[in-house]
């Protein structure tokens, strides 16, 4: 396979509700949507989610990285091998810039897949992907008539594991707790994410005792890398410790070594670096005894889906849940057609993912939003 192009873009797509958490508040994705060409005329499509205050990446920084790296990769990427290499050989560059080294290796796994005949589970040498898969009801920081109301329609539909998110108000988050308890929604389905909201463990007790509901398990309560921290919160609450933030690659598992029965990891695939650097993450988990949670920022598409359905099924052993597959359950229109999302009970089949690459259809034209929402 010959390279003859790498583009990236701006994909902004408005969402059908505002989705708000302590950290950030949304109307719409963006993420960095990458295109790879080959000689023979063959495509690929990759996505990545810079997050300033995940991995310190703007839209700008990204697309920069594209920018200098762009000849590198056309001059030395052409199959699988060569991919791991650079991958081997630019660690602390894509330390640096996760997300938009996510969206160019999906592209150019896609874009490999498909030159080979081969799903990218058979080009990653990961067991293929095959039934189902059941997703999260995630609930944004809401006001309590639009949580209740979103909980309700979660729970009519069939969902059985549940994460909320915190604000700093205990009025509301009391109120949230209430809905959940009323609903009798075992604590032990429902974890909550805090975003990173309190300054120290005391506050942080003081607060999420005061809700009276035992959460299964708590995201990022604390500052990214207060481990000490949130241990003294998981003890006194008696519930375990997602991080998010505090993990971006596998380096970040060594704290979690003398008490690993106590943490979870999010992992995201843009967070991570790629699908190479999340799949090396998993294995390191699974040998240190940490869980995973296969997470997704808020708003990606089907394609970042797909990706993470490879991580989460090479998982299933060490897997606490999995999040995303929202696709035009909160997207206007997807990147591809059909889009990839959960259906009745947060399930998504998987048996029709074993074409070539992702095996996904770039959308229509005709699909609403506008035939190239990409600047």
């Amino acid at each position: 396979m010959r390279l003859v192009t790498v583009e990236a873009r701006v994909l902004s797509i408005p969402f059908k509700v505002v989705f708000k958490h302590a950290s950030a508040q949304r109307s719409a994705m963006q993420s960095l949507w990458v295109n790879v060409r080959a000689a023979d005329g063959e495509t690929g499509m990759g996505e990545g989610c810079p997050r300033e205050y995940v991995t310190s990446e703007s839209l700008e920084t990204a697309k920069a990285f594209v920018e200098h790296y762009r000849a590198d990769w056309l001059a030395a990427i052409h199959d699988i091998h060569s991919l791991k290499h650079w991958i081997g050989n630019h660690s602390a560059e894509i330390d640096a810039n996760p997300a938009a080294w996510s969206a160019v290796e999906i592209a150019l796994l896609d874009l490999m897949g498909k030159s080979t005949g081969v799903s990218i589970e058979r080009l990653l040498d990961v067991p293929a992907v095959e039934g189902q898969f059941r997703y999260t009801a995630v609930l944004g920081d809401a006001p309590p008539a639009v949580f209740e109301a979103q909980l309700a329609h979660y729970l009519k539909a069939g969902f059985r594991d549940f994460k909320i998110k915190l604000s700093g108000d205990r009025k509301i988050n009391c109120a949230k707790t209430y809905a959940l308890a009323s609903a009798r929604i075992a604590p032990r389905s429902v974890r909550a994410d805090a975003n990173n909201l309190w300054r120290n463990a005391h506050e942080a007790i003081a607060h999420l005792t005061s809700l009276e509901y035992p959460f299964f398990a708590i995201e990022e309560p604390l500052e990214p890398g207060d481990h000490n921290g949130m241990r003294e919160i998981a003890s006194a609450l008696g519930a375990k410790i997602i991080v998010d933030e505090s993990a971006l690659y596998v380096a970040h598992l060594e704290p979690l070594r003398e008490d690993a029965h106590r943490w979870i990891v999010n992992l995201r695939v843009s967070k991570m670096g790629g699908m190479v650097r999340a799949l090396e993450f998993v294995r390191a988990a699974r040998n240190l005894g940490v869980q995973l949670i296969v997470g997704a920022h808020v708003g990606e598409t089907s394609v970042l889906t797909r990706a993470a359905i490879t991580i989460a099924n090479l998982a299933r052993d060490i897997l606490v849940a999995q999040e995303g597959a929202f696709g035009t359950h909160l997207l206007e229109y997807d990147m591809v057609d059909p889009p990839l999302m959960f259906g009745p009970g947060g399930l998504l089949d998987a048996t029709s993912l074993s074409q070539p690459g992702l095996g996904l259809g770039p959308r229509h034209t005709g699909v609403r939003g506008g035939a190239d929402p990409l600047p």
